[in-house]
């Protein structure tokens, strides 16, 4: 998995990475156009947002092939259509543990797995939008930690799930298990604004949205609200899915406070 390690003895593998990543990058370039005042005329629901993937995307995904495409052996095609799959999909992909912060793998995959409408994948994205992977961070309300939770709800679904003695939002692992119990009880409330008839949409789609502005907005508006900090949310997270089941090129890097995974390689 290492990007350096060919030295040009095989240049086609670069571009290869360098489509991959692109088609990446246009993935959230395509997701990042739905958080745009237009979407909040066109509708709220999260049909809408769905919809509109294949549409903004394919454009986009067709000039990469044209003018970024390469003679390496992974086929670009097939690259573009996984990206979009993942970004249109459920999260409940396989977590790539390159992409995340060393030691830190495990926890997210557990996490993934608090309540049957998540997966890791979505955990991961979230925490990438919340903080980028830091720690250290502190918001403006008081939020603390990689996950950026309000301190109300880390109050009331935090545990010292490491066992080192402490319950704190600035642990990675207390923080990360806290999320996930929020998004599942929000999934909970979503899943029955759906059976009772009080929402359209796909449940994760409202979960995200409640997760962004509250569910009470996802009640009132039936759906996806068409406010741009639902929509921006939910295209944030989504542009994000291929990444982290390994489809938008090498691993990243961390803020100093975290570090990268270990390559398969073991160096």
């Amino acid at each position: 998995m290492a990007a350096s390690d060919n030295d040009g003895a095989q240049p086609t593998q670069g571009s290869n990475r360098s489509s991959a990543a692109l088609i990446g990058a246009a993935v959230a370039a395509g997701l990042s156009c739905l958080a745009t005042p237009v979407v909040g005329v066109v509708g709220a629901a999260a049909v809408f947002v769905i919809g509109a993937l294949g549409v903004l995307l394919a454009p986009l995904v067709a000039l990469i092939l044209l003018f970024g495409g390469g003679g390496g052996s992974a086929d670009p095609v097939s690259v573009a259509d996984d990206s979009l799959a993942a970004a249109q999909g459920d999260g409940k992909g396989t977590l790539d543990p390159d992409q995340v912060p060393e030691g830190l793998a495990d926890s997210i995959e557990d996490a993934g797995k608090t309540c049957t409408q998540i997966g890791p994948v979505v955990i991961a994205a979230q925490i990438e939008v919340a903080s980028g992977w830091d720690p250290a961070k502190v918001g403006p309300n008081g939020e603390k930690g990689i996950s950026q939770l309000p301190p109300a709800v880390f109050t009331q679904y935090g545990e010292d799930t490491d066992d080192d003695g402490d319950t704190d939002a600035v642990d990675e692992e207390d923080s990360i298990a806290a999320q996930a119990k929020h998004v599942c009880a929000l999934a909970g409330q979503a899943q029955a604004l759906l059976d009772n008839g009080e929402a359209i949409g796909e449940v994760l789609d409202l979960t995200l949205a409640a997760y962004a502005v509250g569910i009470d907005e996802v009640r009132r508006a039936g759906g996806v609200p068409s406010t741009n900090a639902a929509q921006l949310y939910l295209a944030q997270v989504r542009s994000l899915f291929a990444k982290y089941q390994g489809l938008g090129g090498p691993p990243p890097s961390f803020p100093p406070t975290a570090s990268p995974s270990p390559t398969a390689s073991g160096d």
